[in-house]
């Protein structure tokens, strides 16, 4: 950082103090910075600086750090940045002495945070986040951990596809497995929320598992409709993604039976025994305007096609992506928070993506990277139906770290859908 940079950036060139000496390859990122006049300057865009000095391989280390106006010290540099409309944006990180590598990192970092810094909108989408299902499941693990009283409580898959859900349900004891060949015979086991096939339940049973089903209802009700299409003697054409948890357990209804779309081009290989009687099913986490393409195209090929009643895309699904096109076409980029094995939340970015909005799916806020909010002076936001909605708000938390934020809500549905539990841990509960 030279002191030409500084100049033109900064109000304050200041010295930071860390605790001893850094690691070569290493840094500290001041979570706040104490000033020896007793002010406490808090730095919320810290965690955008320490991930992009992370993504560089870097050790990085987020802490208080004191600070004094004036020269900087031999082992640090810092910023204390100028008002941005009436808010600071403060940042303050500290080097090991003598190693140019990491300080030209370093250095390389701050110039993107910099050209960050600026007011902007923020376009938060509503509904987002936790969806009834999802809610449903979480509540069904803490349950029956609750009615384990210590004993082993094993989860088959990730309950709901969320890195953050999962980490935070192992901490209190859950154990997560990939199959049931992990659960000891008579153990308990909770089958997640995309639901498991008959072949799974049936093995459940054989070996006396204690089973909490956390099947999202609208995941049962596409299982139900596939061995109803199947007993009337229909070849099902499922919509959905191969490997997907909710299409294997979906699949297993009927396997002899059923074929996987997973898009229009599909349509014109598919071999029926009879055109007469075909019918469709879809995931219940699809883009409904992709999956609307595939139907048509199933319906042009075999006039005769049946559906279900009503549409197997979840409620929950549909309205973030109306309420995501609510505001990507205002937005200068949108952030969907979700992690990247989540359908709904994938879903959410390619919509974004296809009407033309730059689009960014982020497990948290340290995977916000500084060079896309450069020249982003309004960003849509929103998590898909797995993520928590803490999540969201940590990501406005270090936009505010980079000038004065405006949060306006646009909100397309009131979700007012619960579940009921299942009765083991209904009765846990009650």
């Amino acid at each position: 950082m030279t002191a030409e940079r500084e100049i033109r950036v900064s109000r304050h060139r200041i010295a930071v103090a860390h605790p001893g000496a850094l690691a070569p390859g290493s840094a500290v990122v001041a979570g706040e910075l104490r000033l020896l006049d007793g002010r406490v300057v808090p730095c919320p865009s810290a965690v955008l600086f320490a991930g992009a000095l992370r993504s560089r391989g870097l050790q990085v280390t987020v802490a208080p750090m004191a600070a004094a106006l004036g020269a900087a010290s031999v082992n640090a540099v810092g910023v204390l940045l100028s008002e941005v409309d009436g808010d600071p944006a403060a940042l303050g990180f500290a080097v090991p002495d003598g190693d140019v590598g990491t300080r030209e990192l370093a250095h390389e970092v701050f110039g993107l945070w910099s050209a960050a810094v600026a007011p902007r909108r923020v376009l938060l989408a509503s509904p987002r986040a936790f969806c009834a299902g999802v809610e449903r499941a979480i509540d069904v693990v803490d349950r029956a951990l609750e009615r384990a009283g210590g004993e082993p409580v094993h989860v088959r898959k990730q309950i709901v596809h969320n890195v953050h859900v999962v980490e935070e349900l192992a901490a209190k004891g859950a154990v997560f497995v990939e199959e049931l060949d992990a659960v000891p015979d008579g153990g308990t086991v909770v089958f997640s929320a995309h639901g498991v096939s008959p072949a799974v339940r049936d093995e459940a049973s054989r070996r006396g598992l204690d089973v909490i089903d956390a099947t999202c209802p609208l995941v049962a009700k596409v299982h139900i409709e596939a061995r109803r299409f199947a007993a009337r003697g229909d070849t099902v054409l499922l919509v959905g993604h191969a490997g997907h948890e909710e299409t294997e357990g979906t699949l297993g209804e009927a396997p002899e039976q059923t074929l996987l779309v997973e898009s229009a081009a599909d349509v014109a290989a598919l071999d029926v025994p009879d055109p007469a009687r075909v019918s469709y099913l879809t995931q219940t986490t699809l883009a409904v305007d992709e999956t609307a393409e595939i139907v048509d195209a199933l319906r042009a090929r075999f006039p005769a096609l049946r559906g279900p009643g009503t549409d197997d895309i979840c409620y929950a699904t549909t309205n973030r992506q109306e309420a995501l096109r609510a505001v990507s076409g205002e937005a200068d980029l949108v952030v969907v928070v979700g992690s990247a094995n989540s359908s709904n939340s994938l879903r959410l970015a390619e919509l974004a993506a296809r009407d033309g909005t730059a689009a960014h799916l982020i497990d948290d806020v340290g995977e916000l990277r500084l060079e896309w909010l450069a020249g982003a002076a309004t960003i849509g936001l929103t998590a898909g139906a797995s993520a928590p909605p803490r999540l969201v708000d940590d990501v406005i938390e270090a936009l505010s770290g980079l000038g004065p934020v405006d949060v306006e809500v646009r909100e397309t549905a009131v979700e007012t859908v619960r579940f009921g539990l299942p009765p083991q841990v209904r009765a846990a509960q009650d």
